[in-house]
């Protein structure tokens, strides 16, 4: 029986990410289990680049993010779902925070979609694929 179910999404792509929200939601509803919602920021501060980044700009940027994240998931399930669905919003690389995140709750199933697919990840994404690959609980993608 799952208990936990936590779904994937990108921000930056909400139209995209209606269809993993939705199939989230219902496998959620089916065993009564607990939605986590993530979406993360990806991490200046250990590039060459993060030089250019202060803190206070990845925290403004995670405070928007989770806006985000609140408004999209809203839009998508409603206000009677989003309720009851934890938000989450994480910095760093997609896939490693998203396996960190499924860790912390005892996730027992990710969802996610598998966007942007290159040739030597074949039909799923890079993120998609590495999470699939290194998750200790069962991944449900959705194309």
């Amino acid at each position: 029986m799952t208990q936990t179910v936590l779904c994937a999404i990108d921000i930056n792509r909400p139209e995209e990410e209606v269809k993993v929200l939705q199939m989230a939601s219902k496998l959620a509803e089916l065993d009564g289990a607990q939605l986590d919602v993530i979406t993360v920021v990806p991490d200046f501060g250990a590039t060459i680049v993060g030089a250019y980044f202060k803190d206070h700009d990845v925290k403004t940027a995670k405070d928007s993010a989770a806006k985000v994240l609140k408004t999209v998931v809203n839009n998508v399930l409603g206000d009677e779902v989003d309720v009851k669905v934890r938000h989450l919003v994480s910095v760093g690389t997609v896939y490693e925070e998203v396996l960190r995140a499924a860790k912390v709750s005892g996730a027992d199933l990710i969802v996610l979609g598998a966007h942007r697919p290159d040739f030597k990840d074949y039909l799923l994404g890079p993120n998609a694929a590495r999470v699939v690959r290194h998750s200790n609980c069962s991944v449900y993608v959705v194309r």
